[in-house]
C-alpha cells in the first residue's frame, strides 16, 4: 500500500491550497479515506474523513473551509483548504487502514503566513 501526498505550500492567511493524495496497492473505492496534520509540538489531529458512500466529517476548527473529496476513478483523494489561517501551519499526511494496518502518505507542508 502506497499513499503519495502532494500539494503543500507556502500561502499567505486567507489563501487556498488543494492538497492530494494518490493510493495504490488497494481497493481504493471501499477505503474510508482520512485527512490528519501534525503542527510542531503537538499531537497528530484528524481533520476530515470521508467515506465510501461520500459521507464526510471535520473537525471544529476547519467546518466550513475545507472539504474533502474524492475520485475513485484517479484512486485519489482531496482536501480543499480555503481561508486558510496561520493556526492551519501543519504537515498534512492522509490516511487509510488495509487488513487491520494503518498506511500513511509521506505528509506535505502546509505553511500560512499571517
Amino acid at each position: 500500500v502506497q499513499l503519495q501526498a502532494s500539494g503543500g505550500g507556502s500561502v499567505q492567511a486567507g489563501g487556498s491550497l488543494r492538497l492530494s493524495c494518490a493510493a495504490s496497492g488497494i481497493i481504493f473505492r471501499i477505503k474510508a479515506m482520512y485527512w490528519y496534520r501534525q503542527a510542531p509540538g503537538k499531537q497528530r489531529e484528524l481533520v476530515a474523513a470521508i467515506t465510501t458512500t461520500r459521507s464526510t466529517n471535520y473537525v471544529d476548527s476547519v467546518r466550513g473551509r475545507f472539504t474533502i473529496s474524492r475520485d475513485n476513478a484517479k484512486n485519489t483523494v482531496y482536501l480543499q483548504m480555503n481561508s486558510l489561517k496561520p493556526e492551519d501551519t501543519a504537515v498534512y499526511y492522509c490516511n487509510t487502514a488495509n487488513l487491520g494496518e494503518d498506511y500513511w502518505g509521506q505528509g506535505t507542508q502546509v505553511t500560512v503566513s499571517s
